[in-house]
């Protein structure tokens, strides 16, 4: 069997006692002491100074977890399914779609493994070159645990019983147009093979809002090289700022593939379109009861 347990299945995706909905903060939209009373509850060794051996800083998550906070529970009023996939403790792999011009859909995964998993977890993701490349960017991301996407980091991270994140599709992904905003582009495969070396569960989820949030009708290349970045995403308003949209995170079973990470690239390809396919399935029956929900009188 290449998959225990789970195979491929149509994700449940309904509401349930497990869906939670933002908006229970404080008066000022941030809810400081839930910060700090998470922060405390965060299980990274850190040390006197507040610092892990990653460099990941307790203050700086405390200054991102406030700002995540308010766009978490107000503006974007985030509805969160099925976070009890995520392993409470121990190593995990975070996989999902690209919804969004710009990095809204990760830093709000982030943000719901923070305010919703018990205990708490930080997701640490693999951030793009150009971030790195920005001085005042990389030190925060690193700061806050996004590193450059090495495969070297990756492999630590989960090895130390992390949290990673992952979005398959890459920048190609967050090019997408509205239109396209629902589809998923190819996948690429090392995060497969990093699972399967790693021995990690992966744990798919389904994102779905950010591509109104950001209405992308256009992307300037040329620019965006101009500025050191893939591309500048234009909008009907021009700026690529996210309007206050909804947005929902649906996480599913976790899925636990079989191998050492040296198959042969038609294994890995059919293991990756298993998680691709289990991403999609969660988009389409999420996005047909909201046309269901949208029909009732």
């Amino acid at each position: 069997m290449a998959v225990r347990g789970v195979g491929r299945q149509t994700p449940k995706v309904a509401e349930s006692d497990t869906m939670t909905q933002a908006g229970t903060g404080g008066a000022d939209g941030v809810s400081r002491s839930e910060v700090k009373e998470r922060l405390e509850r965060l299980e990274l060794p850190f040390n006197a100074y507040g610092v892990d051996p990653y460099g990941v800083s307790r203050w700086h998550l405390g200054v991102i977890y406030e700002a995540l906070t308010f766009f978490y529970r107000h503006y974007f009023r985030v509805r969160c399914h099925g976070i009890e996939h995520v392993p409470a403790r121990g190593r995990g792999m975070l996989v999902g779609n690209h919804s969004g011009g710009v990095a809204v859909d990760g830093m709000m995964v982030i943000a719901s493994c923070f305010l919703e998993a018990d205990p708490p977890r930080l997701a640490q993701g693999m951030a793009e070159k150009f971030v790195n490349a920005m001085p005042l960017a990389s030190i925060w991301s690193s700061r806050c645990g996004q590193f450059p996407g090495l495969p070297e980091n990756a492999t630590r991270l989960l090895e130390e019983e992390r949290l990673l994140l992952v979005f398959p599709e890459g920048a190609r992904g967050t090019a997408k147009l509205y239109p396209q905003r629902y589809d998923l582009v190819d996948f690429g495969t090392g995060f497969m093979r990093l699972a399967l070396k790693t021995r990690t569960p992966i744990i798919p989820f389904g994102f779905l809002g950010g591509g109104a949030a950001i209405p992308t009708v256009a992307n300037l290349y040329g620019l965006g090289k101009a500025l050191g970045m893939p591309y500048v995403p234009v909008t009907p308003y021009l700026l690529p700022l996210p309007l206050p949209v909804p947005l929902e995170i649906h996480y599913s079973e976790p899925m636990v593939f079989e191998g050492t990470g040296n198959e042969e690239d038609t294994v890995i390809q059919g293991y990756v379109e298993q998680v691709k396919a289990r991403i999609a399935d969660i988009i389409d029956q999420r996005r047909s009861e909201r046309w269901r929900e949208a029909e009732k009188p």
